[in-house]
């Protein structure tokens, strides 16, 4: 008997269509076709791969008016923000298509012989990149878009040279499909093998554990919740041959702003916090969750006023917020109880309206001491939604320990470190050791796709802290490297390009 999975329009709960969950035989099937198209895509030069990837941009533009539209109605995210996520696709497949064209999969290292006895004379090697196989993709609720059928690990996977199976995403199924679709189409219409780029769906964890598990799978890109990807990344690592996983998870983004800097621009600063904290209903993986000041005295300055008034002024800015819909109802249960664990743990909530029946969540600032943060862990767990907690720290020594007790994280934000002092240092060397990117300016939410990027950090931020999921360097992960040592000529002679 097929069991169906039910897709709900995101703002009303109304069930939208029921569509089939795959089999474990259609897993096992999407799988097997994958591994039969990867010796051709494997071997397929730069402009072939690129063809694919820009083909598969121009198919979402084409179609994307009945792609946001049906976007919209599955997730809530409005139709400004998801066309602006698909024309963030559409460039990242582009990117990845510039990259393939000019040769970065195929990037080696050439070292010539070198007479003499060893250690310094050794044989000609040189150092190739080899794209690692299949890769399972997990799509991420929170972006129907970038992060699912066609988003940027999928496009970093193609360009590697690696076909994809992608795990649809049970938050926007029809759009899933929809895509799949045009998908095949473009596939059919380059003359591709069907299994390159396939899809299977179904609620609960089984098929995703059945599609990580499959000997033909040799990598698996994940981004969701710390306990949904680490369960992924102990099924890949429990195989009799394990796999990579580069699983992109929790976060709470530190911001740590110095007092002098909210002396001079609190009231922006707090405005533009609050519609970080806020933005997408704070369904980002950048989202703002922590906010840490400093009360330690400083000369000319009543630090502890100051910070009291930036509260203040988060307060009033977030007050006004009208965050919408979130994506899911589980989601919306997990915040509010997420929230609950903070009063429980001593958090004293500062702003916690009570949104109207049937209404999006209000959003919640709620403020803790330093030392209950570092020692209650119910305070240092993400809480997937609007709002934030300010956490205050009596004096640097202080402030680095939150960071610590962090652990990982995507980001860490730092206000008023234009100063090369002792204490500005020490905040860049602290926040440099537990995230992947570290800001100066603006809030962490909006990743731009570019060379420098770096979405990943320690756990639990990502199962790969060396890895990011974003940016130029994203295809590194389904490429590894192989040493050819005394190549014939013929090898050499075509320097990293497939054989």
């Amino acid at each position: 008997m097929t069991t169906m999975l039910t897709s709900f329009n995101a703002r009303t709960g109304e069930a939208l269509e029921h569509v089939p969950s795959s089999t474990p035989a259609a897993v096992d099937a999407a799988c097997d076709a994958a591994a039969a198209a990867f010796p051709l895509w494997q071997g397929a030069a730069g402009p072939e791969r690129a063809a694919l990837l820009r083909a598969l941009a121009v198919a979402l533009e084409t179609d994307r008016a009945e792609l946001v539209a049906l976007a919209d109605r599955e997730t809530a995210l409005g139709p400004v923000r998801l066309n602006g996520e698909l024309d963030r696709t559409a460039f990242q497949l582009r990117r990845f298509a510039d990259l393939a064209e000019r040769g970065a999969p195929f990037a080696f290292v050439d070292d010539p012989a070198v007479a003499g006895a060893p250690p310094a004379g050794h044989p000609a090697m040189q150092r190739w990149s080899v794209p690692l196989g299949p890769v399972a993709m997990f799509s991420a609720s929170n972006f129907p878009f970038a992060f699912s059928v066609l988003g940027g690990d999928t496009a970093s996977a193609l360009a590697a040279g690696c076909p994809v199976v992608v795990k649809a995403h049970s938050g926007h199924l029809l759009l899933s499909n929809r895509v799949f679709g045009l998908v095949q189409g473009v596939l059919a219409a380059l003359n591709l093998p069907a299994g390159l780029i396939g899809l299977v769906q179904g609620g609960g964890r089984d098929i995703g554990v059945r599609l990580i598990r499959h000997p033909a799978i040799a990598a698996g890109a994940f981004t969701g919740s710390t306990q949904g990807g680490a369960a992924l990344a102990a099924e890949a690592a429990a195989r009799p041959r394990p796999v990579p996983f580069f699983g992109e998870l929790g976060s709470t983004n530190p911001v740590i702003a110095l007092p002098a800097r909210l002396a001079t621009d609190g009231a922006a600063l707090a405005a533009t916090l609050a519609g970080s904290i806020t933005l997408g209903c704070g369904q980002f993986c950048t989202n703002p969750g922590v906010i840490v000041l400093i009360d330690a005295p400083q000369s000319g300055l009543d630090v502890q006023a100051v910070n009291d008034g930036f509260v203040t002024q988060l307060a009033e800015a977030l007050r006004p917020q009208q965050p919408h819909a979130m994506l899911t109802t589980a989601m919306r249960g997990a915040f509010e109880a997420g929230v609950a664990h903070w009063a429980q743990a001593g958090a004293d909530l500062l702003v916690q309206d009570t949104s109207a029946a049937g209404q999006p969540p209000r959003p919640v600032l709620a403020q803790v001491s330093a030392q209950a943060f570092i020692d209650r862990a119910a305070l240092r767990e993400e809480v997937f939604g609007p709002g934030s907690l300010v956490v205050r720290a009596a004096n640097l020594v202080q402030a680095l320990q939150v960071l610590q007790a962090v652990g990982g994280t995507l980001t860490v934000t730092l206000w008023g470190m234009d100063a090369d002092t002792g204490q500005t240092r020490a905040l860049v060397r602290g926040a440099m050791a537990i995230a992947g990117r570290v800001l100066f300016a603006g809030v962490p939410t909006g990743v731009a796709v570019t060379a420098a990027q770096q979405h990943g950090g320690p756990w639990p931020s990502s199962t790969r802290p060396e890895s990011t999921s974003v940016g130029d360097a994203a295809m590194a992960r389904f490429l590894r490297p192989v040493c050819l040592q005394d190549a014939p000529a013929w090898l050499v002679e075509r320097p990293g390009r497939p054989v």
